[in-house]
């Protein structure tokens, strides 16, 4: 799923800059020149899990992990630093849904439904080319604080008890590639971005030993976005 969602985006920004190449009239000359400017953004997203292992009890252990495609929204504030260099801070909202397999459960394969619900608050640096007509690729890279609405980190049941739960609050960090196309009224700008978790998200049963959580040394989100916005 991830792979085609990949070459997808890629064949997409392809199409995208042929076309903008075409357009020879300069459209919002001076746009750049502006400190500070504010827009929202659009997107859909594919996000799994990493998955190391420890040592214990339970060997051959092996948690399978299949994501859906979600989607992200939120707002911008983009703050100029350079000619070729802009702060973002880029609030939003991600959504998705896992499907966790533990095919190493003795009583047989057990199957979690992990939907998530994040609070996705990044800080971005922007690294532009000089622009070309009305095209102006981009390379991105930073930080966020995530709270994940959906973690179950207060439930009093755990895997035991059938609910699979996640710590609240994690960090991570984001990077991409993207183009900035101007049309005539505003500035678009697809871009296609990794976001990886920092923090150990599992949050580990009571009981122990437990089938579910005691093999696992770090799992962590690991996804793709699709972010278009609207500058």
């Amino acid at each position: 799923m991830q792979k085609t969602f990949f070459i997808s985006v890629c064949l997409l920004f392809m199409s995208w800059s042929i076309l903008a190449q075409r357009e020879r009239v300069e459209n919002l000359p001076s746009f750049d020149k502006r400190r500070i400017h504010y827009g929202f953004y659009l997107g859909l997203n594919t996000n799994g899990f990493k998955v190391e292992y420890k040592p214990s009890v339970f060997a051959n252990a092996e948690i399978e992990v299949e994501s859906e495609v979600g989607f992200n929204v939120g707002l911008i504030a983009d703050l100029k630093l350079h000619n070729n260099i802009n702060l973002r801070f880029e609030p939003g909202l991600i959504s998705n849904t896992k499907v966790l397999r533990f095919k190493h459960v003795t009583a047989g394969q057990d199957v979690r439904e992990v939907g998530n619900t994040y609070l996705h608050l990044p800080f971005i640096f922007k690294f532009s080319t000089n622009r070309l007509n009305n095209v102006r690729p981009y390379v991105l890279g930073g930080a966020s604080f995530d709270y994940n609405f959906s973690s179950n980190e207060s439930n009093q049941n755990d895997n035991f008890g059938g609910q699979f739960r996640q710590n609240a609050s994690n960090l991570m960090y984001e990077v991409g590639v993207g183009i900035d196309l101007y049309l005539p009224y505003f500035k678009f700008s697809p871009s296609i971005r990794g976001i990886f978790s920092i923090t150990n998200e599992v949050k580990y049963d009571e009981r122990t030993p437990s089938q579910w959580t005691d093999p696992i040394a770090f799992m962590g989100t690991r996804g793709i976005f699709l972010h278009l916005s609207f500058e």
